[in-house]
């Protein structure tokens, strides 16, 4: 699914996948941490990604889990919680690699082979 860059698209992509994953019988606190993840990781691209108009998101779901991809095409500078930084629990701003860390099994983020870019790619079985 291509996204326009703005605040909108966020919910549409999360209620998009929460309904696939309803509709294989997820259950609904695994969809919750799913629905979170998409949403930390679609929130640092609309902040973030200053070059982009749009965004792809790309999930793939099997009996067993979910896996999504969320793909930036850059620009703007490196947000301070991809970098690895300690943001205070206080902090209003930072908190999206630990969410995304707590809610999903497996996650990564790397950047786009032979293009501006990010992608964060994240893991979450149905178990």
């Amino acid at each position: 699914m291509t996204l326009p860059r703005d605040a909108g698209s966020a919910p549409l992509a999360r209620h998009t996948l929460d309904a696939s994953l309803r509709g294989l019988g997820v259950d609904s606190e695994v969809r919750a941490d799913i629905a979170l993840a998409l949403g930390e990781a679609c929130a640092n691209v609309i902040q973030h990604a200053v070059s982009s108009t749009a965004y792809e998101i790309r999930a793939q779901l099997d009996p067993r889990r979910c896996v999504v991809d969320v793909i930036d095409g850059g620009g703007g500078t490196s947000p301070p919680n991809w970098s690895g930084s300690n943001d205070p629990a206080y902090a209003e701003h930072g908190r999206g690699l630990t969410l995304m860390h707590a809610f999903t099994d497996d996650l990564e983020i790397s950047g786009r082979v032979n293009k501006d870019g990010s992608v964060v790619h994240f893991e979450k079985s149905f178990n």
